[in-house]
């Protein structure tokens, strides 16, 4: 199978079954991992506990690149014939900046796709939030501690702004959240400010992590907070603070995924008696790409515990059914 650098030791891997022409189904996962905080000892060494396999990454996403492997390996042996194509990706950086999935949709011309991400069985993300990583900062002005009539406390400011973006957070997120993707996300990641004990700051920095829901953009939530801002100068005419968006990802939303979903379907109603349930996240996936290309996508997968954390574990029991779950879909996709 073919691979293609996306950075240093870091490739997407990529497979074709079928007759190389249109239509073209993905199935995607992930091959990267978050870090190994907190159990470095052992989440390199997969183990078994009941029906749940725990190692770094087993739900998120190795286990379903497995999945992919054996529906690829299945389909081989089973010798099922597919009128179209069937393209599967194995994509670096999903956990990063998504360069994998970026570089595949610039690469890899497909008319659907489906991503394998830790959902539970029977059910089929739909819609997901987007977001954005932004640095707030806050002017001060730098003097002894000894006078307060020339020091300006940046940090002192920008509690106050922090503070604000709490409430609005409360007042406009937590009171009106999305009938599938819940709340959207705010919270304070990173802070730096100050250079010692006896020097008033000259400016300080809060990291957010800020969601955005379908319809929306991040444009829309620096102008939130640039409007928080301007509501501040009423009692600090002198405010100066600047916002940088460091990363952004657009949120998601299915469309002309028709065909795709009956295919779905019809394979779910076989295996499992019964039909997906269209599900939304508050988390980001790479179908927020793939939507944005215009790509008819959504996601499906097998149940997991304590993502991004010490004793990660899959369901081995839904990974199988799962696994059946996508050749049903890709035969009937691609009948």
């Amino acid at each position: 199978m073919p691979t293609t650098p996306i950075s240093a030791g870091r490739p997407n891997v990529i497979a074709r079954l079928g007759s190389g022409e249109p239509p073209v189904l993905c199935l995607n996962a992930h091959l990267d991992t978050v870090g190994d905080a907190g159990w470095p000892d052992r989440c390199y060494s997969a183990t078994l506990a009941g029906d749940r396999l725990v190692g770094l990454g087993a739900a998120d996403d190795k286990g379903h690149c497995a999945a992919l492997l054996v529906a690829l390996e299945q389909l081989l042996e089973r010798k099922i014939a597919l009128r179209g194509t069937l393209l599967v990706a194995w994509v670096a950086d999903e956990e990063a900046e998504s360069r994998g999935t970026s570089e595949l949709i610039e690469r890899h011309p497909m008319d659907a796709c489906i991503v394998a991400e830790p959902l539970g069985l029977g059910r089929a993300l739909v819609t997901h939030q987007g977001f954005g990583w932004l640095d707030v900062t806050v002017a001060g002005r730098a003097a002894h501690g000894s006078a307060p009539e020339k020091g300006i406390d940046a940090i002192s400011r920008l509690a106050e702004l922090t503070r604000r973006l709490d409430a609005h957070a409360e007042r406009t997120f937590r009171a009106h959240p999305h009938p599938l993707n819940g709340v959207t996300v705010y919270h304070a990641s990173t802070l730096r400010g100050g250079t010692d004990y006896a020097t008033y700051p000259a400016d300080a920095t809060l990291g957010i992590e800020i969601g955005t829901q379908p319809g929306e953009t991040i444009a829309d939530r620096v102008a939130e907070i640039e409007a928080i801002v301007t509501g501040m100068r009423a009692d600090l005419p002198d405010l100066e603070a600047r916002i940088d968006v460091r990363l952004h990802r657009p949120p998601f939303e299915a469309h002309g995924h028709e065909r795709l979903w009956d295919a779905l379907d019809g394979a779910s109603r076989d295996l499992l008696g019964r039909s997906p349930e269209p599900v939304g996240e508050n988390a980001w996936m790479d179908t927020g790409l793939l939507g944005a290309a215009g790509i008819p996508s959504f996601s499906v997968g097998a149940a997991g515990e304590n993502f991004h954390a010490p004793d990660e574990s899959v369901d081995m029991a839904e990974l199988a059914s799962v696994t059946e779950l996508l050749i049903a879909t890709v035969e009937r996709y691609l009948a």
